[in-house]
């Protein structure tokens, strides 16, 4: 059994994940038919609210596996191709985890530069991803298609640092 501080602990982290994000949080870039637009959150963004949530000392991320999965070069265009492939891992104190997939595709004219773009791309989309696993508040809802046609129509006040 619970105690009551337990409780209500439980109840006000579910309901912070259960909050769908606002629209300063949601862009869109096409997809990569360029037959339409996905809707997604910069990676640094979803990490500043899982600190809010959890606490900065509240969760952990891990790579359980990263790898490149093909190296190419276009001798036409003088560019690398590469992509990788991160499985990250989600913890919270209680050992409580999520585990996901992330993935990148990245271009560059240096290889070496491609490669640590591709790794360190894949290790954030991975994060972003098991992070989601957790709730609304973390990027749950942008797979929601009617939330998201609805949050990337609101207009947000532009902020001047």
């Amino acid at each position: 059994m619970l105690s009551n501080s337990t409780y209500e602990r439980i109840n006000l982290l579910q309901t912070k994940l259960d909050q769908h994000l606002g629209p300063e949080f949601v862009l869109q870039r096409p997809t990569p038919s360029g037959a339409g637009k996905i809707s997604y959150a910069e990676g640094w963004r979803i990490i500043n609210i899982a600190n809010d949530v959890f606490g900065f000392q509240g969760w952990s991320s891990s790579i359980i596996s990263l790898r490149v999965d093909n190296i190419d070069y276009n001798n036409e265009t003088k560019l690398y191709i590469i992509g990788s492939s991160a499985i990250i891992r989600i913890t919270l104190p209680d050992g409580v985890f999520h585990e996901d997939i992330g993935y990148a595709f990245v271009e560059n004219g240096s290889k070496g530069t491609a490669l640590e773009q591709s790794k360190k791309e894949a290790v954030t989309d991975g994060i972003k991803r098991a992070l989601r696993t957790f709730g609304n508040a973390l990027g749950n809802c942008l797979y929601n298609n009617v939330y998201t046609e609805e949050v990337v129509k609101m207009k947000v006040p532009l902020v001047r640092v």
